[in-house]
């Protein structure tokens, strides 16, 4: 189900009525409320995808119960053992069985040994890469003795499944979201205004950015030799938009949707095109996720301790397995290298670190600002491209500068109109989210009357059309 569908802006009313009216009652029925819809929301994709889900929920359970029991070493280590080899044995066949298969016959082609192997007919499960890092969280922490276990089962499923964040984030640490499934929810007529409007907001950098971006940059990557280095360059620029406004889109519905129900999820982007540095563009990008890995891969691999080449061996196994996280194919790899080369620099130099909050610009940091936003731009080509020679092609003809020719916005009416919607569109996502950059707030807050414009917008330039996709369904 789709959060930009006419199915969901049927679904959540009712949920929210059915919800809230159990207020006075229990909030254990208001759990039960939230689970059914849980499964409902994930169940419309394929209801088939309904039995990992729950399997993974149910050995996650039973894990966290029985490490709590458990002193000794060794069977603890067991214990967290099945959780990792059941969720990462999970994610594995169903994410990477096919990549796996594939770039052993092509290893093999490159030495003239043929195999005659086909790729398994595998379905993705929706949302693998999100639910399964959010139970390994759980039972990691009970290891490390962060976390004790719930003894309920129901409140337990309801925090893995949450439909808000269940397929795209945020990726939830049980230390925040599960407590909040033990407390009385009470209405909050404020905290609700606030997730509506960052559901407005959302889907504004959906519908109206992401989506009309998506135009272009299809076209462009479809046949990359028709267009000039110019409208390449453009074509970079504008999938870096349509990346941000479908994945922050989606997290700050998530969020407002969470905060329908009196839940508070995680900030999870925080204007990363402002950053100065590559550093600090992963510490305002998907934030839930580059925390998991800083604290689950990173930390206890040595993190920033040792040498400095001790330290840059961290830096590329994150990166590097963060790329592959993304999806099965070398292109994720090869743009998760790239950041990791490009935040070398500031290892070797121990330029001291900027913080999240700190949002000063000034003039002398602009060069910098362009760099960081200008080399993510070019990352961003082989995130996006289908092989990594669609990557390399681009980017060399980009370099090459062969022709100045800007011929992709002009000619037909419609391409006037979509030209003109990611111009504006985009010229409002600037001024907005500068404003909040600079206010050091977690999100653009919308006043009543940007939140009816916003409203129209999303209503005239993306209502009417097919919804698509978000792309990080697929991961």
């Amino acid at each position: 189900m789709l959060f930009n569908s006419f199915t969901f802006l049927v679904f959540l009313p009712i949920v929210f009525v059915l919800y809230w009216g159990l207020q006075k009652k229990s909030f254990q029925l208001q759990n039960i409320v939230l689970l059914i819809a849980s499964y409902i929301f994930y169940g419309w994709w394929d209801y088939r995808f309904l039995a990992l889900i729950f399997a993974s929920t149910l050995v996650d359970y039973l894990v966290g119960l029985n490490l709590a029991k458990q002193d000794n070493i060794m069977q603890r280590k067991i214990l967290l053992s099945i959780s990792l080899l059941f969720n990462l044995g999970l994610l594995c066949y169903f994410k990477y069985t096919n990549f796996f298969i594939d770039s052993w016959i092509e290893a093999w082609d490159t030495v003239g040994i043929h195999f005659n192997i086909s790729s398994l007919s595998i379905i993705l499960p929706v949302g693998i890469s999100f639910y399964t890092f959010q139970t390994l969280s759980y039972t990691i922490d009970i290891y490390r003795k962060q976390l004790k276990p719930t003894t309920s089962f129901l409140r337990f499923a309801t925090y893995v499944a949450f439909f808000p964040q269940l397929v795209a984030g945020p990726i939830e640490r049980a230390a925040h979201l599960l407590p909040q499934f033990d407390e009385k929810r009470i209405f909050d007529f404020e905290y609700a205004k606030s997730g509506v409007s960052l559901i407005l907001w959302g889907m504004f950098k959906k519908v109206v950015i992401a989506d009309n971006c998506a135009f272009f940059v299809n076209q462009i990557y479809d046949n990359v030799e028709a267009y000039s280095s110019v409208e390449l360059s453009i074509g970079a620029i504008l999938f870096g938009l349509q990346i941000y406004g479908d994945f922050s889109g989606y997290s700050d519905i998530a969020i407002g949707v969470a905060r329908l129900f009196g839940f508070d999820l995680m900030t999870n982007f925080r204007f990363p095109y402002f950053s100065k540095s590559i550093p600090e563009f992963w510490r305002r990008w998907h934030i839930s996720l580059s925390t998991w890995f800083r604290d689950y891969l990173y930390i206890p691999l040595g993190g920033n301790r040792g040498t400095t080449l001790f330290k840059a061996r961290n830096i590329f196994i994150i990166f590097l397995v963060s790329g592959l996280w993304h999806g099965a194919n070398w292109t994720f790899v090869i743009w998760g290298g790239i950041h990791a080369c490009l935040s070398l620099p500031m290892l070797i130099t121990k330029k001291p670190k900027v913080k999240p909050n700190n949002n000063s610009l000034t003039l002398r940091q602009i060069p910098a600002l362009l760099y960081t936003f200008i080399m993510v731009m070019l990352a961003w080509v082989f995130f996006r491209a289908d092989s990594w020679s669609q990557a390399y092609r681009y980017i060399e003809r980009i370099i090459s500068l062969d022709s100045l020719n800007v011929n992709l916005f002009i000619g037909s009416s419609k391409m006037i109109l979509f030209s003109l919607v990611v111009f504006f569109s985009s010229l409002v996502l600037f001024v907005m989210e500068y404003k909040a950059f600079k206010k050091v707030e977690k999100e653009v807050k919308l006043s009543a009357l940007s939140s009816i414009a916003i409203f129209l917008m999303i209503l005239f330039l993306g209502v009417f059309k097919n919804p698509n996709d978000f792309i990080y369904f697929q991961f």
